[in-house]
């Protein structure tokens, strides 16, 4: 005998993890990015050195 199981009719509406491979933790790794390059170069235009000249490493 053979039953039919009954198929969800919605899909679960969950929240999107904040922590993993995905859109906000990718965008949010994005953004950070993008502002540490323009600190990077605010330093290297304002002191006259690059940046591993300014930490002291060269």
């Amino acid at each position: 005998m053979t039953t039919e199981v009954p198929q969800p009719t919605t899909t679960p509406n969950l929240e999107e993890p904040k922590f993993g491979f995905n859109y906000y933790a990718e965008r949010l790794n994005g953004r950070a990015a993008m502002v540490g390059f323009v600190i990077t170069l605010a330093i290297e235009y304002f002191t006259g050195q690059g940046l591993l000249a300014w930490l002291g490493l060269s």
